[in-house]
């Protein structure tokens, strides 16, 4: 199990929770409390500190994932339909300026450690991957050089992607050459599948990440990460909710991540069931007419085992 994390007092919990990474760090945090872009060495400053709260356990650095619902007031977006627009990864690739600045901070934080994995929002293509890369090795061999001067060593770190757009679905042979993990984004995979905006009052009740094709997708995604090894965890709503962490583990995950709230819950439910009766509950949820079908097998369940309905 891991945490998302994104202000200090989130690290701080999930230092305290044991032996867990940070499994989504949301570098726009600190971009969207302050007035102004923080500078390559306000960047470094903040990163070198999460990452040495947890030297011994894997960080995963989000690049900058703003627009949508999540604005900066100095970087004003105006656009009929946001969360089909310019955001995540397309506004950085569009501003590799931001981007680099970004990369090279994460770097420099890093020299000397081995905990950073850096982790691209929104992607929908191949190609975005690779002009990502370009620019992640642009900066690496930079800040390298700079490091090796100072006689001291930089990491090469793992570098994944989000998994939140339909698209990157039927690509995943493709991307699983080109990056070290994967990370579903299931609160936006299912807004995307769903065609769901999840903040429109009208239309909130249809969103909900145990709709069967939405698990569908989901169990497709893991399937897929075995067959061709790649790493890959989900860190979505649904991972920190007792009957999603179990279809979870039914469909393969072994990582997930999660508010640090959820940590002491989840992990005592996963203790308590067996992979055979995650996968059972499972192939109830997959052939199931509608979420609130989906529902009534988890409570079910979850009410013949003692973890509560």
């Amino acid at each position: 199990l891991q945490v998302n994390a994104g202000l200090s007092a989130e690290i701080e919990t999930a230092v305290r929770s044991g032996k867990v990474g940070i499994g989504l760090y949301r570098t726009e945090i600190p971009f969207m409390m302050r007035e102004r872009f923080p500078s390559e060495s306000e960047q470094v400053e903040l990163y070198r500190n999460v990452l040495l709260s947890a030297p011994d356990r894997e960080i995963v650095m989000r690049t900058l994932d703003v627009g949508g619902d999540k604005p900066l007031p100095y970087f004003p977006i105006t656009e009929e339909n946001p969360f089909l627009g310019w955001r995540g990864i397309r506004l950085t690739l569009d501003h590799p300026e931001i981007f680099l600045v970004q990369i090279r901070a994460m770097l420099r934080a890093s020299i000397g450690l081995q905990n950073l994995s850096i982790m691209l929002p929104m992607i929908s293509s191949v190609g975005e991957v690779n002009e990502a890369r370009r620019l992640v090795e642009q900066a690496f061999f930079e800040v390298e050089e700079e490091a090796r001067l100072q006689g001291e060593r930089l990491y090469r770190p793992r570098l994944g992607i989000m998994l939140e757009v339909p698209s990157v679905l039927y690509q995943l042979p493709q991307l699983a050459k080109k990056v070290d993990f994967f990370s579903v984004g299931s609160n936006d995979l299912t807004q995307y599948l769903l065609a769901v905006d999840r903040n429109n009052s009208r239309v909130a009740s249809l969103y909900n990440s145990y709709h069967p094709a939405v698990l569908s997708a989901l169990f497709d995604i893991a399937k897929q990460a075995d067959q061709y090894q790649v790493p890959v965890s989900v860190c979505g709503e649904i991972a920190g909710e007792p009957g999603g962490a179990i279809l979870l583990m039914g469909m393969g995950y072994r990582k997930l991540s999660m508010n640090a709230f959820n940590l002491r819950k989840i992990n005592w439910v996963v203790r308590n069931v067996n992979l055979s009766e995650a996968q059972s509950l499972l192939s109830c949820a997959l052939t199931s007419d509608s979420y609130e079908e989906v529902f009534n097998h988890i409570n079910q369940y979850l009410e013949v085992k003692g973890l509560g309905g």
